[in-house]
């Protein structure tokens, strides 16, 4: 037996709303601040970090801290975070492939 009710189609278009932004907040300058970079081992996550310190360091003057993860595979581990979060006023990590 056949449904006989009407094939209902729906649009993806529509209103979107804005995105709750829950980010840290931002330091208003950078100058003077040591920054630390998580490297978390994946490919290439060594080569964009680099980039983003050599840049931020070219234009603010910070000091740049590097660490690094053992694997890319697990969580970072506990007494390399707690170290860096030690050292420098703020992390960036970022991760690549």
């Amino acid at each position: 037996m056949r449904d006989t009710e009407p094939m209902q189609i729906h649009t993806p278009e529509g209103n979107l709303g804005e995105m709750p932004a829950n980010g840290a907040a931002s330091f208003p300058v950078l100058a003077g601040k040591k920054i630390g970079l998580l490297d978390n081992r994946k490919p290439n996550a060594d080569v964009v970090l680099s980039h983003i310190a050599d840049r931020l360091a070219a234009r603010v003057g910070t000091e740049v801290v590097r660490r690094a993860a053992k694997n890319a595979a697990i969580p970072c581990e506990d007494q390399v975070l707690e170290g860096i979060a030690k050292e420098v006023e703020i992390v960036l990590t970022g991760t690549a492939d």
